[in-house]
């Protein structure tokens, strides 16, 4: 089953890093996000990525293309014919990676449908390419796969980075620091959908995932949700890169689950 990463944002909350490079480029640990991402589906055994560019994504491609080099050593010898000896230090080994430019200015839905041919079986899974988390992808598969609808979207809590507040009007009755269980579900990503969701979607720019798709999914009853109660974090400004990267350094990564 193929995973879909949709890459093409402009970022602009996050724009002190995306004015020089794409959101999914962002490092956490010395590593663009987009490589934390996948690293997470391939210690769950999937290892196909299609990856939807926009903004920048020239940079992505560069990235991926020169992935050996940049994360292997390596020898050279020149010379008249250059010869370069690659010396094999990377876990990625298998990884099969398709770039595939989307346009600069498409919504997430248009993004999709652009790489609709690049997907040949009867399911895929889509993700955002700024969110982390510690989802069981092997379960939410097999979720999916049970109840025979066209999506599964995966809900996760929606203050597991903040305090939640309990009010009487402006009075505060309650104040829980970052409570473990909560009711409060959002979108978190972590997509699977049956292949006949590509009918809900066309390449229109104006064509978007949230808005109108995933809602049309919802009002005739084929999509349900895989609740995710662990952890889950997006990088949607300074903020949360600086969180994440503070949770790496101290050995808190609770998605680095290889």
């Amino acid at each position: 089953m193929k995973v879909v990463v949709l890459c093409g944002g402009l970022g602009t909350r996050l724009r002190e890093e995306t004015e020089f490079r794409p959101k999914p480029m962002v490092e956490v640990g010395g590593k663009p996000i987009i490589w934390h991402i996948m690293k997470s589906y391939a210690a769950h055994g999937f290892d196909e990525f299609v990856l939807a560019l926009g903004y920048k994504g020239e940079m992505i491609k560069e990235y991926f293309y020169n992935y050996e080099v940049l994360n292997n050593d390596f020898t050279v010898q020149l010379g008249e014919t250059p010869s370069l000896e690659v010396h094999k230090g990377h876990e990625e080994s298998g990884w099969k990676v398709t770039l595939v430019d989307t346009g600069d200015s498409a919504l997430k839905g248009a993004r999709l449908k652009s790489v609709e041919r690049y997907i040949d079986g009867d399911d895929f899974m889509v993700t955002y390419g700024d969110g982390v988390a510690d989802v069981n992808v092997r379960a939410l598969v097999d979720y999916h796969l049970s109840h025979g609808r066209t999506g599964t979207v995966t809900g996760v809590n929606a203050h597991a980075r903040f305090g939640k507040l309990s009010l009487d009007g402006d009075r505060v009755t309650r104040f829980m620091e970052k409570p473990s269980e909560t009711e409060d579900l959002i979108n978190g990503g972590f997509f699977v959908f049956k292949r006949r969701f590509f009918d809900y979607l066309d390449c229109g720019p104006s064509c978007d995932l949230e808005y109108g798709a995933l809602e049309r999914l919802a009002d005739e009853d084929e999509l349900r949700v895989y609740r995710h109660p662990g952890f889950w974090s997006c990088m949607d400004n300074v903020r949360d890169m600086d969180y994440l990267n503070d949770l790496w350094t101290t050995g808190q990564a609770r998605w680095k689950v290889w």
